[in-house]
């Protein structure tokens, strides 16, 4: 069994596609209209086969008080692993990405977390 999909809920599905490809350096895998609303889902480029992420609209009522609530505690809502922390959070800090913590080293793993638009902290890690 693998992981094939998971999604983060979003603002405006226009404006994460936008962070998520042009900051954050993903790329669009699918996008089907569905309604009003889109099937919107994002990859790695190192591995456009691999885990999709889905760019979910927030349109459910539950959805507004889950997302208030995990940013008014500082949780993430999801966590990407890159190579360099330091470095990733430099290369978007200079694209005016805001970051709710600064690179912190927990024994093995560095963390970062940043806000991406869209409703969302998201975590970038690198582990040892």
């Amino acid at each position: 069994m693998r992981i094939h999909l998971t999604s983060v809920f979003v603002d405006d599905q226009e404006k994460a596609l936008r962070f998520y490809t042009d900051v954050l350096g993903f790329v669009k895998k699918h996008d089907v209209p569905m309604g009003e609303d889109r099937w919107l889902t994002v990859v790695s480029p190192e591995d456009p086969d691999g885990t999709e992420l889905l760019l979910e609209p927030s349109g459910h009522p539950a959805v507004r008080p889950y997302k208030t609530a995990l940013v008014q505690d500082g949780i993430p809502a999801a966590s990407f692993a890159v190579d360099d922390v330091r470095a990733e959070y430099d290369r978007l800090r200079a694209l005016g990405v805001t970051f709710t913590q600064e690179p912190l080293e927990m024994g093995p793993v560095t963390t970062a977390v940043l806000d991406d638009t869209c409703g969302n902290l998201i975590q970038i890690v690198h582990s040892k």
